[in-house]
């Protein structure tokens, strides 16, 4: 399913042209040395159990980044920024071709790309942005989180509520995703006298700590009607919350739910019409990266710095099983 699901997404987004879609201690694996012309590339990334689209995303870069494929590949892993950048120093270290980074944070980045590119050390960030000169990074395969943002928040408002009361759970604050997702629903809040935001807290991609945010707005009897989770477990954990209150919610019910990231099983929520809404988020960016290295390695040059991978939302009332086998991750 996934390979149908590369390969539908890489017919869209190559039209683009070539570029150039949460805690654990950084953990690595791999040979540490080159041989026999491998392509040496250092990978970091959030946690694979953060969520299914980090596991979505991990898998997929397993799968490309090996032996067979021509790459001496090691990975780390962490939602935390300060851990990830001693993990980038200790790649360049390790003399890696390429750094193939996803930021746990788009801040604090411009030291340790210089020294990447003082060591002749490739950059190629995925999954997220950094707040870091384009200078510093070959190319960028990146989703538009604040796109995400605006297309659910356009799709909230074209609900026509009399009043949005909103729980607003946060993805790892400082995150790309986090950022986009709450930009969208702040503003709107900040511009609208009929939407309101009654709780807003971070869950950290964290079910279990969605639910508990849920459950105190519960216990303390303040009125809400929009559940506005920033990814499908959190959404997930916000569900299990309602259901252990006997709180309805979806399609005509008393809450609605939203998530993030087009999980399988979260979609199936959207066609049961338990949930009312999923933001895409395409985790399948192993194939742009390693076709950008190839045009690399042959001396060529990117037409484009970025890739912004292509991407939807889903409504409970249109959903149809052929999107949640197409897309479901």
């Amino acid at each position: 399913m996934m390979k149908k699901v590369l390969s539908i997404l890489m017919a869209s987004a190559m039209t683009l042209g070539l570029v150039a879609c949460g805690s654990a201690q950084p953990a690595s694996t791999g040979s540490g040395s080159t041989s026999g012309g491998l392509i040496k590339v250092g990978i970091i990334n959030n946690d694979p159990n953060e969520s299914g689209y980090r596991t979505a995303n991990d898998a997929d870069l397993k799968a490309k980044f090996t032996e067979a494929n021509g790459y001496d590949a090691a990975f780390a892993y962490s939602l935390k920024n300060d851990e990830q950048i001693q993990a980038a120093q200790n790649f360049i270290q390790d003399d890696v071709d390429y750094l193939l980074l996803s930021a746990a944070d788009t801040a604090g980045w411009d030291s340790v790309l210089k020294d990447a590119q003082n060591a002749g050390v490739k950059v190629i960030l995925f999954d997220r942005t950094i707040d870091a000169d384009a200078s510093l990074y070959e190319a960028s395969i990146v989703s538009d989180m604040a796109k995400e943002g605006q297309t659910a928040v356009d799709w909230l408002a074209g609900q026509n509520l009399s009043e949005y009361n909103v729980i607003h759970i946060q993805g790892v604050m400082g995150s790309a995703a986090q950022q986009g997702r709450s930009g969208a629903l702040d503003t709107k809040v900040a511009a609208e006298a009929n939407w309101n935001i009654v709780k807003q807290q971070t869950a950290e991609w964290n079910a279990e700590k969605a639910q508990q945010i849920v459950q105190s707005v519960i216990d303390a009897g303040t009125p809400f009607n929009v559940i506005y989770a920033e990814n499908d477990d959190m959404a997930k954990g916000a569900v299990a919350a309602l259901d252990a209150a006997g709180i309805s919610h979806g399609v005509g019910k008393d809450v609605i739910v939203m998530g993030f990231d087009c999980n399988k099983w979260a979609l199936e929520e959207l066609l049961a019409q338990n949930w009312n809404y999923d933001g895409q988020c395409n985790p399948f960016q192993a194939s742009y990266i390693d076709e950008i290295i190839k045009t690399l390695e042959s001396g060529g040059s990117l037409s484009q710095k970025t890739i912004i991978m292509d991407e939807k939302g889903f409504d409970a009332t249109t959903i149809t099983q052929d999107d949640v086998d197409t897309y479901g991750i």
